[in-house]
């Protein structure tokens, strides 16, 4: 047990003074006692300590966190000297941060921020390094003066790094940064204009979950005048059985105005177009609906014989008077594929004339060269009628028959004439009933709109493993290029972010695959690296 005198002692073992850093052979030893030390505190051994003990911990930890924001700031600097993010397939540090140190894109931004913020104030982050002061304090002071020239300052983190030491509060310290501020004001010539924070604007629209949204920003005086006119103006309240707060009146009044702007045809870059609703249908709800099962019915019959993300109020609400575009989705479901594959082998084995395989195209699959393909009998391939019957299927041969099945399955219940769109144009109504348009148009200059619609609907983000960037960063990708034969097809696109695109794949050489289960891979030049972006399947022989 840790008592009131033992923490005294190890605050006070925390003076710099108190470690040799010649103790350490390398950095993992270094970090290896810093494990060691952490785990303890962490432990239940430290326990029963007075109030001031504890008080004396924080402090004592604030040094610690300190010189460990400035060893995370310097190693981070070389690292993003080097580009060593780039040898992993990522095109900053901050993205390197979110996918391998576990961090969430908000802090990994952040760690790169406050970098270069210490990069460029060395005198601050010598003193974080000293733990002279805290992270927070060193930080605030670098907003405080970011304004500053570089000489002056300088001279003003010396002058608040002193202050700082010599026990001056907060509000000292930011009084002393305004002084500094104000003396290089009354240095500067008069200004054709006021500092009005023109070069600081700016308004973030985000998404968060559900469709809902958060904006945040920094208007000027003009900007926010107008802002601030038109709220008033278009959230008054109702009548007096209004009770909406003034927040939820500004709210309501914000989306008004933006739907009358887009009413009266002022917004050009949309030619005055109206919102524009995208109505998810899930194929398996399609099928739940009366009548469904006798449609399927017909339509299998018809193709054997030849012959023939708003619910509820909410989306009624956006829908009116919007044009909508009904997507039928679905799901890969491994088990059906599995099932098929059964029944195929069952009738294979039971000699009911399973068709021969052997004229197919090589790489067609199941055929020779293709996934699954090989020798009569061998795996992959099911018994012809009067042949020996085949042993089971490896792990190998039963997840390239398993994309085989998949890729077939898809054919068959997508395009114009598919069971999806049968299902929707035989039991919806308008609008939703529309003719199918063509997802796979062969070569092409161009990618139609539909198609590209039907990319951002499934891929909804930049598809290369682990990197996520929203759609309005991303390009339209061919996976295989059109000099090469590539055709402008759903299942030949995908959506990637413009670093992945530009350099990875086109300068760099790296290659991306895009499974029928809707995930991807990514192999480096050399194949020595591979990037998932789902686990592997798990294995299965039959």
């Amino acid at each position: 047990m840790c008592t009131a005198d033992d923490a005294h002692a190890t605050e006070a073992a925390f003076d710099s003074a108190a470690f040799d850093s010649a103790a350490f052979d390398s950095a993992a030893d270094a970090l290896r006692a810093a494990g060691a030390a952490l785990d303890y505190l962490n432990s239940t051994s430290v326990a029963g300590l007075d109030a001031a003990a504890y008080g004396g911990l924080l402090i004592a930890l604030g040094e610690i966190q300190a010189k460990l924001t400035a060893a995370h700031a310097g190693f981070l600097r070389q690292f993003d000297a080097s580009n060593a993010h780039d040898a992993d397939g990522y095109g900053s540090s901050s993205a390197w941060l979110a996918a391998k140190a576990g961090m969430s894109r908000q802090a990994a931004r952040a760690s790169v921020r406050q970098m270069r913020q210490l990069g460029s104030r060395p005198l601050l982050g010598t003193a974080l390094a000293g733990g002279g002061i805290t992270d927070s304090l060193a930080f605030t002071m670098a907003d405080w003066t970011r304004k500053l020239p570089a000489e002056m300052r300088d001279e003003t983190d010396r002058i608040l790094i002193e202050a700082a030491a010599a026990g001056a509060s907060l509000d000292d310290l930011a009084t002393i940064a305004a002084c500094a501020i104000e003396r290089w004001r009354q240095q500067q010539p008069d200004p054709d204009g006021p500092d009005d924070g023109f070069d600081d604007r700016y308004v973030q629209a985000g998404t968060t979950f559900g469709g809902a949204g958060v904006i945040r920003g920094n208007l000027t005086p003009e900007c926010a005048a107008a802002v601030r006119a038109v709220l008033e103006a278009l959230g008054k309240k109702a009548g007096p059985e209004d009770d909406r707060t003034e927040g939820k009146r500004f709210h309501d009044a914000l989306q008004l105005a933006c739907e009358l702007l887009l009413r009266a045809k002022l917004v050009p870059d949309r030619a005055g177009a109206d919102t524009q609703v995208i109505a998810h249908i899930p194929l398996s709800q399609l099928r739940q609906l009366p009548g469904a099962g006798d449609l399927e019915d017909a339509w299998i019959r018809a193709r054997l014989g030849e012959d023939g993300y708003l619910t509820g109020k909410e989306a009624e609400a956006a829908a009116c008077d919007a044009p909508t575009v009904p997507v039928v989705t679905g799901t890969v479901n491994p088990a059906v594929i599995d099932q098929m594959i059964d029944l195929a082998r069952t009738a294979a084995e039971a000699g009911t004339g399973v068709p021969d395989t052997a004229g197919q195209a090589p790489g067609d699959p199941g055929g020779p060269g293709g996934p699954g393909g090989g020798d009569p009998g061998g795996p992959g391939r099911a018994a012809s009628p009067g042949s020996a019957r085949s042993g089971p299927l490896s792990p190998e041969a039963w997840r390239a028959l398993r994309y085989a099945m998949a890729r077939l399955a898809i054919d068959l219940v997508t395009g114009p004439a598919g069971a999806a769109a049968i299902l929707r144009q035989g039991l919806l109504d308008q609008p939703y009933n529309t003719p199918s348009l063509p997802l796979d148009i062969g070569y092409s200059d161009s990618i139609p709109w539909y198609i590209r619609r039907a990319v951002l609907l499934r891929d909804r983000k930049c598809a290369w493993p682990r990197c996520g960037r929203p759609a309005v960063y991303c390009d339209v990708h061919h996976l295989r290029h059109k000099e090469d034969g590539g055709q402008t097809s759903l299942d030949n696109l995908i959506l990637i972010c413009q670093y992945h695109h530009d350099v990875c794949i086109h300068r760099r050489g790296w290659q991306l695959l895009l499974h029928p289960d809707g995930t991807a891979q990514a192999r480096s030049p050399d194949g020595r690296q591979i990037l998932h972006s789902h686990a592997p399947p798990t294995e299965r022989a039959a």
